[in-house]
């Protein structure tokens, strides 16, 4: 079962989620919070697996809730999920440590497939509007330092390249004609030797030092 924690401050967008995220399909609503300012609380008490998280709310937005949640410990990764197209706000997000977003007008089946990634500790960016998203995290954030990219062998970087066209690790697998389980560990490899803390860091660290391009 993946716990799932609600953050909306409209009841209707969080019961259209509950009706997606069914506890038939393997997912338990754990908790739902209606700003920002109630989700460190309610991830200490619930522990869920995985946090949706709308940007826009009254108090405390999301950008700034999850990056509240990821000074803390053990952080459950956060998937964004708004109505706004908008590059600055979702590079924002990602800034935050947010593994993922979506927009609300996508299908139930993508969230499905997002809130099933994040659990198990993948990536997921819309790929409607990853490539703005992303050119716009550039144009906002620092110059990258020297890169560490030169440590990587040849077949970590072909990972690296593939994780930042937003293949799963099966996806990967089934490219490069290896296992699963040796994806996992050039993952792992490729995220201790960026100095990165999981998938969707590592696809801005692509994109960021051109091993990626946006389409």
């Amino acid at each position: 079962m993946i716990k799932v924690l609600l953050v909306d401050d409209q009841e209707l967008v969080r019961s259209g989620l509950r009706r997606i995220l069914r506890r038939k399909d393997g997912f338990g609503i754990v908790g739902e919070c209606a700003d920002g300012s109630e989700v460190a609380p309610a991830v200490a008490a619930e522990r869920p697996d995985v946090v949706v998280m709308d940007l826009r709310m009254k108090h405390v937005d999301g950008i700034e809730a999850t990056r509240r949640l990821q000074a803390g410990e053990d952080p459950p990764p956060v998937l964004v999920l708004t109505t706004f197209d908008d590059d600055q706000l979702l590079s924002g997000a990602l800034r935050a440590g947010a593994s993922g977003f979506l927009l609300k007008d996508s299908p139930a089946e993508e969230v499905i497939r997002a809130v099933r990634a994040l659990a198990a500790g993948e990536a997921c960016l819309d790929p409607a509007v990853t490539g703005r998203v992303l050119t716009a995290y550039r144009s906002s954030a620092p110059e990258p330092e020297a890169t560490s990219a030169e440590e990587l062998t040849s077949r970590e970087r072909d990972v690296l390249v593939l994780l930042g066209r937003g293949l799963s690790n099966a996806e990967i697998a089934a490219d490069l004609g290896i296992s699963e389980v040796t994806v996992k560990s050039h993952v792992g490899h490729i995220f201790v030797k960026l100095g990165v803390r999981d998938r969707a860091a590592a696809i801005v660290y692509a994109f960021d030092h051109r091993i990626v391009t946006p389409r």
